[in-house]
């Protein structure tokens, strides 16, 4: 008896262990102008796949505000957000099946850290689902302005947490300016620092602002929080990615009639689109924990393209951002790229959204390391080095495919990939590449319905100084 006690202990110790050894969620902040869909369906497009999603994110606020659509913002256009949350929870008990999950936390532990692959309860939601700015600009921001959207804000930063604050922009994001603005007037100058350096911020084009006014960036308050927090504030600006996510959307429309509309009651929020699909939803696909990205470095082309820092469509400030040539192609051909996976990937979570079953994504594992971020190696030049990928397992016991590439627009010149289709491969480093960085992927698909795709990305730092890593001469 003592033994079986014994081995249950150890059990229940291994399980402790490995629930601990999940890492943590990214923060994410969603400020939308989510509409009647007669006006703008792809704020509710974008919010139906966020929330069949909200296993990969913690959704740290869903705030209402003025966008293109209306200024002011209509109170009453947040009904649609409680409309796809109420969904969420009658689908989400078959999503939950996805991970093995049986219940939820207490609500008072789901507003503390979520580790990756927990899906929140609709009620958690529904308490971050707040009003913020109805009012556009610049001029909104400033004494009695503030809203229970901004509050929020400032109280997400001020928690004991390091990770960033990731702000998707579907609307204006003049309710962060606002918290901002409240903390510059009511705290030293190291503290608004310190505050602004928690968030992150991904615009989808400039719509602090009535569709019509969209030309005047001065009115915006997007262009204060450039100007004024440069040094402080990661902005993306994204002109061309969102733009390719509606075109897409609109080419592969039957693939979205037949696999996610009507599927579950999420898929039965997810309306029709008017002007493109689904505009909004590269500023969540940006910060995507998949292993392809690290949304702390804005070059590593993810399913939100690629973005180099440069000077903004305002001319004046500087972001961010992938408008002008040749970086918008690069950045659409990586859209491209990625989109049939990316869609893949929403029609099959739909699938569990209505079934409660399913395809899962495979484990990437490189050298013998698990995980989602990327693996750094130091190197040295004018040799060869081995990658393998064969320990990665995929849940459904499916053959996996592999595919090994480089993303060449970091780091220079080109490396050598043999056998760039076998789970193992070598990669040769150039004799002049001292003082260099590469950055190769290894893309993994199951043969599952489906074909789910995972990634790792591997940073090859080359170096004078030996590495523990396995090196071949070339």
């Amino acid at each position: 008896m003592r033994r079986i006690i014994l081995f249950a202990i150890s059990v229940m110790c291994c399980l402790i262990v490995s629930a601990q050894q999940k890492p943590m969620k990214p923060r994410l902040v969603v400020c939308t102008d989510i509409a009647p869909a007669d006006i703008e369906p792809d704020d509710m497009e974008s919010m139906v796949r966020l929330m069949a999603y909200a296993d990969c994110f913690e959704i740290e606020a869903l705030i209402t505000t003025v966008g293109w659509n209306a200024d002011p913002y209509p109170t009453e256009w947040k009904d649609y957000l409680t409309r796809v949350i109420e969904a969420y929870r009658k689908d989400v008990p078959r999503l939950m099946a996805r991970s093995g999950q049986t219940s939820f936390l207490p609500l008072e532990q789901e507003n503390g850290r979520q580790q990756m692959g927990y899906w929140p309860s609709a009620d958690y939601l529904s308490q971050r689902a707040v009003m913020g700015s109805q009012n556009g600009g610049i001029k909104a921001v400033g004494e009695n302005n503030d809203t229970p959207g901004s509050n929020l804000l400032i109280r997400l930063a001020d928690e004991d947490d390091p990770r960033p604050i990731y702000v998707a922009a579907w609307g204006g994001a003049n309710t962060l300016a606002q918290a901002i603005w409240r903390v510059k007037e009511t705290r030293t100058a190291s503290e608004l620092s310190q505050f602004v350096n928690r968030f992150r911020i991904y615009t989808i084009t400039d719509q602090d602002m009535a569709y019509n006014n969209r030309m005047n960036r001065a009115y915006s308050s997007h262009m204060w929080l450039r100007q004024d927090f440069a040094d402080n504030l990661p902005f993306i600006w994204d002109e061309g990615t969102w733009q390719e996510q509606c075109e897409l959307g609109k080419r592969h429309w039957q693939q979205h009639k037949d696999h996610i509309q009507g599927r579950g009651m999420l898929g039965s929020e997810y309306p029709t689109y008017k002007w493109g699909v689904e505009g909004d939803t590269p500023s969540f696909l940006y910060l995507m924990p998949n292993g392809l990205n690290d949304p702390e470095d804005p070059r590593q082309a993810g399913w939100a393209g690629y973005h180099e820092r440069g000077i903004s469509p305002d001319s004046l400030t500087t972001a961010w951002n992938s408008w002008q040539e040749p970086v918008r192609s690069i950045s659409v051909g990586y859209k491209q790229r990625f989109y049939p996976d990316e869609l893949n990937d929403f029609m099959a979570r739909m699938q569990w959204a209505a079934e409660g079953h399913g395809n899962r994504n495979a484990a990437v594992v490189v050298n013998g390391d698990k995980g989602l971020s990327p693996i750094i190696i130091e190197a040295q030049a004018g040799r060869g080095m081995r990658l393998d990928a064969s320990l990665s397992t995929d849940p459904d016991g499916d053959a996996l495919s592999f595919l090994w590439w480089q993303q060449k627009e970091i780091g220079d010149g080109t490396l050598t990939i043999e056998h760039a289709e076998q789970p193992e491969t070598t990669i040769y480093i150039p004799s002049d590449a001292h003082g260099k960085e590469f950055h190769i992927i290894c893309e993994v698909h199951d043969k599952g319905p489906f074909h789910l795709v995972s990634y790792r990305r591997v940073i090859i730092k080359v170096t004078d100084r030996s590495s523990v890593h396995q090196f071949l001469e070339k």
